[in-house]
């Protein structure tokens, strides 16, 4: 019986072999057009988030890239600026038999009423003017993060005394408050007026904070954390704050070249930074009743600084387009 059943099974296959069945043959691993699994395909490609979609859309901007380009330059003209207009103008390098010489060989921004290097003047003054203008967004940012943060998550109590802060401090108009806080001082020093600053930016960020953390909390991976026994600093640190911190930063960036020129306009009006520093609010100032006659002495100062605050507003209007999904 079983013998019968081999020859069976031997006979059918014999016969299946002279069918018109299609053979599949076996893929060739060496074989680079032989078709790929939907499995290993999916795993080469990189997962599609909001910040990647965000830098490709920024790659391709290029009013990003030179507004990028003009900030880094301003960057480092700030941090190096021995590199650009060698040490330092002091009044003892100044002589008033070169008192405002137009832009020459030797004075390409020609020279000031002291007869000092109106070059040397600019390109030193960036550091104050951009050390206060990043100083004062850093302050600000945090300041607005802490309290935005434990305001929009804890609520009740907690939300009720410091959004009557953050109220408080936003009903003092921002210059009025700086001009009456700055005119005590003394000794005005780029730290002084980054203080003073920080003191009177903070307001704005934090009700903004406050919002976009209160909208983040509900979310369903925040339920799930809560569910799994999670602290609330291990909420809020690890994953709100990720995840509602975006706006703010994109806020901070266009908040820089506010800064800068607010400390400008703080100068200009004399309760700013004070000589022997040198920022272009204060080559503003002492240019301002000669312009007229010496255009240079005030143009130069004026166009680094329109140039810089123009560069960060656009460079954070960039990434706010960006990593807003309804603006593109």
């Amino acid at each position: 019986m079983a013998e019968k059943r081999t020859e069976d099974r031997d006979s059918h296959f014999e016969a299946g072999r002279g069918s018109d069945l299609p053979v599949v043959a076996a893929a060739d691993p060496a074989d680079t057009n032989a078709p790929k699994s939907a499995s290993s395909g999916g795993a080469d490609e990189k997962q599609a988030t909001l910040t990647s979609d965000a830098w490709r859309e920024l790659r391709h901007n290029p009013l990003f890239i030179v507004a990028g380009l003009v900030v880094a330059l301003m960057l480092v003209i700030a941090a190096f600026p021995q590199l650009f207009a060698g040490q330092q103008p002091i009044m003892g390098q100044c002589s008033l038999s070169r008192s405002l010489l137009p832009p020459q060989q030797g004075a390409i921004f020609g020279t000031d009423v002291l007869g000092c290097d109106v070059y040397g003047a600019v390109i030193w003054g960036a550091r104050p003017s951009i050390f206060i203008g990043l100083t004062v967004t850093a302050g600000v940012g945090i300041i607005a993060t802490l309290v935005g943060s434990l305001a929009g998550y804890f609520g009740g109590g907690i939300d009720a005394i410091l959004s009557r802060l953050t109220d408080v401090m936003l009903g003092f108009p921002f210059l009025v408050g700086a001009i009456v806080i700055l005119s005590a001082f003394p000794d005005r020093t780029p730290l002084i007026v980054a203080g003073v600053l920080i003191v009177f930016g903070w307001a704005g960020l934090t009700r903004i904070m406050r919002s976009s953390v209160i909208s983040a909390k509900d979310m369903d991976y925040v339920q799930a954390a809560r569910a799994l026994g999670a602290t609330n600093g291990r909420i809020l640190f690890r994953h709100i704050l990720p995840n509602a911190i975006t706006p703010l930063l994109v806020l901070a960036t266009i908040g820089v070249g506010g800064i800068i020129g607010a400390e400008a306009a703080l100068t200009f009006l004399g309760v700013g930074l004070q000589a022997p520093t040198n920022s272009w609010g204060l080559s503003i100032s002492q240019s301002q009743e000669r312009f007229y006659q010496h255009p240079h002495i005030l143009l130069f100062p004026s166009l680094f600084l329109s140039m810089t605050v123009l560069a960060f507003i656009v460079l954070g209007d960039a990434v706010r387009d960006a990593f807003d999904p309804k603006l593109r």
